[in-house]
C-alpha cells in the first residue's frame, strides 16, 4: 500500500519533525491547498463563495484563535465576538482614516489592537481560572460591544453607526479586485483564503515550538509547569494576544470580506458560544478540528433548513429552528460524552485503520 511510513527513511532532525512526513498526507493537502485557489473559484458559483466559502474560512480563522486559548493553553474564554468586533472597528478605523495604507495592513492593524486588548483581559487569568475566567472574558464582550456602539469616535461619528465598508483596494489599483461592496466574489475568497493557509500554517508551527509546549504544560498542570521553569505570565498572556490577535483577523476580514459593514450585531456573545461549539465539535488542540467544526456548524442549519424539502416534507420554518438548537444541543453532548477530541479525532482514527489495513485492529 501506498499509505505507509514504512520505506520513508528520515536523513535529518528537519525532516523526521515535518509537517507531514507521510508522501500521501502532503501530497492530499498540496492537492487540497491548490483546489481551494485554483479550482473552487473555477467551479464556485457566487453563492458558495460568498455566502458559504467566505463565512466558514473566516469562522475557522476565529475558531484558531480561540483554539490557541482554550485548546493548547487550556484558559476558558467567552470574549471570542468581542475580540471579533475589536479587531472589526480598529481595521475600519485604520482602513479610512489611513487610506494610503493597503487593506491587508488595516486588518493586521485591527488583529494587533484586538491583541492588546486580548493581554489585557487575560491579566485575570493569572489568578483565576475555569469557569471564573469565563466569566471574566464574558465581561470583556458586553464592555466591548458598549464601548464600540456607545463611542463614536470608532465609526467617524457616522450617524446609524453603522457605518458600510467603501472599495478599499487590497494592494494597488487592480481594477475589480478590492474589497467592499463592489469586489468580486472571487477576490474576496482568495483574500480570505490568503490569510486563512497563512495563519493556519502559523497557529501549526507555534503550537509545535517553545511556545506551543509551554502552552500545553500550563494547560495540562500549571504548577509542575512553573516548577520546570515555564513563566505563567508570560505564557498565559502571549497565548491569549495570539489568540485575540487570530480573532481580531476574522473580525476585520467578516467586516471587509462578507458583510460589508461594522455591525455590531454580528459579534454578540451568540458568535462567541457558535465559535466555541466549533472547536467543542472540530476538536480541542486542533488546527484541523477549526477548520471541521466551522464547515459543520455553519453547513449545518443550512442542510437541516433544505431536509424537508429534498425529502417532500412541509415543515414550519420555526419548527425547523427549534430543531436546529435541538440537534445542535445533542451533537455537542455527544461529543464530549462519545469523542471529547472531535471531528478531527475521528479523521485520525480513519487515517490509523487506512494505514494499518487490512489488519486495522
Amino acid at each position: 500500500m501506498i499509505y505507509r511510513e514504512a520505506g520513508e527513511f528520515k536523513t535529518s532532525y528537519a525532516a523526521d519533525q515535518g509537517l507531514l512526513t507521510i508522501p500521501m498526507d502532503r501530497w492530499f493537502v498540496i492537492g487540497l491547498v491548490l483546489f481551494a485557489f485554483i479550482g473552487m473559484p473555477l467551479v464556485g458559483d457566487e453563492y458558495w463563495l460568498g455566502s458559504i466559502m467566505i463565512p466558514v474560512l473566516i469562522l475557522a480563522i476565529a475558531a484558531m484563535g480561540l483554539n490557541i486559548l482554550t485548546g493548547y493553553a487550556g484558559q476558558l474564554s467567552l470574549g471570542t465576538g468581542a475580540f471579533m468586533a475589536a479587531g472589526a472597528y480598529m481595521a475600519y478605523k485604520v482602513a479610512t482614516n489611513l487610506s494610503f495604507l493597503p487593506v491587508p495592513v488595516a486588518i493586521l492593524a485591527g488583529g494587533g489592537f484586538s491583541a492588546m486588548i486580548g493581554v489585557l483581559f487575560g491579566i485575570p487569568s493569572l489568578r483565576i481560572k475555569g469557569f471564573y475566567l469565563a466569566v471574566a472574558t464574558l465581561a470583556a464582550q458586553f464592555f466591548l460591544l458598549w464601548l464600540f456602539t456607545h463611542v463614536d469616535w470608532f465609526v467617524n461619528y457616522n450617524l446609524s453607526g453603522v457605518p458600510a465598508i467603501a472599495d478599499y483596494h487590497l494592494f494597488v489599483d487592480w481594477g475589480p479586485l478590492v474589497t467592499g461592496a463592489q469586489a468580486s466574489v472571487e477576490a474576496r475568497y482568495l483574500f480570505v483564503l490568503v490569510f486563512a493557509v497563512f495563519l493556519a500554517l502559523a497557529a501549526r508551527n507555534m503550537a509545535r515550538c517553545k511556545i506551543g509546549r509551554s502552552w500545553m504544560a500550563i494547560r495540562d498542570m500549571d504548577i509542575a509547569a512553573e516548577i520546570i521553569g515555564i513563566r505563567p505570565l508570560h505564557t498565559k498572556l502571549s497565548a491569549f494576544a495570539i489568540s485575540s490577535f487570530y480573532c481580531g483577523v476574522a473580525g476585520a476580514l467578516w467586516a471587509f470580506c462578507f458583510i460589508n459593514n461594522v455591525e455590531p450585531g454580528a459579534y454578540e456573545i451568540e458568535r462567541s458560544f457558535q465559535i466555541l461549539f466549533m472547536i467543542i465539535i472540530g476538536g480541542l488542540g486542533s488546527i484541523l478540528g477549526s477548520f471541521l467544526g466551522a464547515a459543520f456548524i455553519f453547513l449545518l442549519p443550512i442542510t437541516l433548513s433544505q431536509l424537508p424539502g429534498w425529502l417532500g416534507l412541509d415543515v414550519p420554518a420555526d419548527v425547523i429552528t427549534h430543531l436546529e438548537f435541538m440537534v445542535m444541543g445533542v451533537l455537542i453532548i455527544f461529543f464530549l460524552i462519545v469523542e471529547p477530541h472531535g471531528l478531527a479525532r475521528l479523521w485520525q482514527i480513519a487515517k490509523e485503520k487506512l494505514r494499518r489495513w487490512p489488519f486495522p485492529y
